[in-house]
């Protein structure tokens, strides 16, 4: 990896950070993303998030979500939105992200840090296992919210 790349938990939710994560956000995903300055202001103010940064030089290359809640069964993380610049792609920085976020989840006294990745994200599936995270044999079961109001309960 590239001595000039630094990764850091974001601190403040400047113009700049928020128009680089959300070009960042438009190369992980195609669907229309509700992010700007004040979701980033949210997230950054949350104890429950640390939004992780990589920036080379002066550009933001990289960022990643963990999230840290407290269950019956202990604290658990999930990593969430990893995405590197494809400029910078294979160059280290994505499996740096996600080691930094496995520190910050020990350092916040994690069991277990959870992610899912869809299967045709090859490279993030390989750098997923390569980092040691396993497979699991689970469902991942989603309810639709946004759908709730077209429900009519009876």
């Amino acid at each position: 990896m590239d001595r000039d790349i630094r990764i850091e938990i974001a601190s403040e939710a400047t113009v700049e950070l928020t128009d680089s994560m959300s070009a960042l956000l438009g190369q992980l995903s195609s669907s229309k993303v509700d992010f700007d300055r004040n979701v980033l202001a949210e997230m950054i103010e949350c104890e429950s998030t640390d939004v992780f940064i990589a920036t080379q030089g002066n550009d933001v290359v990289g960022t990643l979500t963990l999230l840290v809640g407290r269950i019956p069964t202990g604290t658990r993380c999930f990593i969430e939105d990893v995405v590197v610049d494809s400029k910078a792609r294979g160059s280290g920085l994505g499996e740096a992200l996600v080691r930094a976020a496995l520190d910050r989840a020990k350092e916040r006294g994690a069991k277990t840090v959870d992610l899912t990745s869809r299967p045709d994200r090859e490279a993030a599936n390989r750098l997923y296992l390569r980092c040691g995270f396993a497979l699991r044999d689970t469902n991942v079961y989603r309810y639709q919210l946004s759908d709730l109001a077209d429900r009519h309960v009876v």
